[in-house]
């Protein structure tokens, strides 16, 4: 008896780790299918994906960018159809025909196609944390509420997820803390002093992952991490004086659970997205991904430093934030991503120092009023009250 394929969706299907989704997918024909792909611009990478993967449907938020993608399938007579807009998006993740959906929009702008997945009850490959940082307990609500399978692809996540007992009921009471793993990036030794002058260009360059340019400068700051504390404590449901952070710069370990008996499993790869994501496809089973093989004769040392080591609480001040949002009212998370995503921004276009992304978000987090959201519409309005006030941040430190 044959089994028949599997349908994805892929939501930001035109970055990274849309981009090694499909690598995973096309190994597996046999098994897989997609259904739809969605990006916002880069419609040279959509029109091509399309014809290699004839998905029925390709969503493109970009209405110049839909309308150019249109006319070129056309022309090539394939019989993808585009769609326009936010509200396709989560029609392409609901759609009855889905059966799995991988989310890699970045940002908040990915939460209302994760909460649309998580509603119609399908396995939801978990990749843009923000939206999980933005949503919180109700994007939780509605997985639970859909009977949905969410599934972390974050490569430290997947981790904690590959290490812990298949029974959740189990983890409140056998698991001491979760380690989440760091690099520390490209500037792990940099002396504090000099942050001020970090480029762009310097920020993005990660020493050992290939990613986009906000996760690569998220990464810099290290408020990539702070984002997965918040992440791990809604995943995994464990108070968050249970989550550890330890920097740990050749990223081979990506994480660890310890144990109440202090044992300590964690789960080691070469730094390669397509390792989680092919677990998150394949989850209970697995696949072939395409990674390499780790070579631990080759490896010279694994080594790790604790976040007290001296000069990484002045390198990296923005981690702490992410207790500090933990410890505030609903929605306090999701002022500390919008903040973040704003001075990103702000820095890639060389509007603000690198330093004073932190300034922003933590200013944010201070300096910012808001009412406990109770719906996704309050929630949205939220984020974007929040952004307007880190611009006017932005543009009071741009002077």
């Amino acid at each position: 008896m044959t089994t028949p394929k599997q349908r994805v969706t892929v939501l930001g299907s035109t970055g990274s780790i849309g981009v090694n989704t499909l690598d995973v997918l096309a190994r597996h024909p046999h098994r897989f299918s997609v259904f739809a792909l969605s990006g916002h611009s880069r419609i040279d990478l959509l029109f091509s994906q399309c014809l290699a993967h004839q998905p029925q449907f390709a969503v493109a938020t970009d209405p110049l960018a839909a309308t150019e993608l249109q006319s070129r399938l056309a022309a090539a007579g394939s019989r993808t159809r585009v769609l326009l807009g936010h509200e396709a998006l989560d029609e392409a993740a609901a759609h009855p025909e889905v059966d799995m959906v991988m989310a890699a929009i970045v940002g908040a702008a990915g939460l209302s196609s994760c909460i649309a997945a998580a509603r119609a009850g399908k396995r939801l490959l978990l990749a843009n944390k923000e939206a999980l940082v933005v949503g919180g307990s109700y994007f939780m609500d509605a997985v639970r509420a859909g009977n949905a399978t969410l599934l972390p692809i974050d490569s430290e996540h997947s981790a904690i997820f590959q290490s812990l007992p298949t029974d959740r009921a189990l983890w409140p009471s056998v698991v001491d803390k979760i380690i989440l793993t760091a690099s520390g990036g490209p500037f792990r030794t940099r002396d504090p002093a000099t942050l001020a002058e970090v480029t762009p260009e310097q920020a993005c360059a990660h020493p050992n992952w290939s990613m986009g340019r906000k996760i690569s400068v998220d990464s810099a700051t290290m408020m990539n991490k702070a984002l997965e504390v918040i992440e791990a404590k809604f995943l995994f449901g464990l108070d968050p004086s249970r989550i550890e952070v330890i920097i740990h710069p050749q990223s081979v370990v990506h994480s660890m659970v310890q144990f109440v008996d202090h044992s300590v499993v964690a789960q080691l790869g070469v730094p390669d997205m397509r390792g989680p994501i092919a677990y998150g496809l394949s989850w209970p089973q697995r696949i072939e991904s395409g990674t390499g093989v780790l070579n631990f004769s080759e490896m010279a040392g694994l080594t790790f430093e604790t976040f007290d080591s001296p000069g990484h609480q002045a390198r990296f001040p923005g981690l702490c934030l992410a207790w500090d949002a933990l410890a505030g009212a609903p929605g306090t998370t999701a002022l500390l991503n919008a903040a973040n995503e704003i001075a990103v921004a702000a820095f890639l276009d060389a509007r603000i120092r690198f330093d004073q992304i932190h300034a922003v978000n933590q200013a944010t987090l201070e300096g910012f009023t808001f009412s406990s959201p109770a719906s996704l519409q309050e929630i949205l309005a939220l984020d974007e009250e929040a952004r307007a006030h880190a611009h006017h941040l932005v543009r009071r430190l741009a002077r």
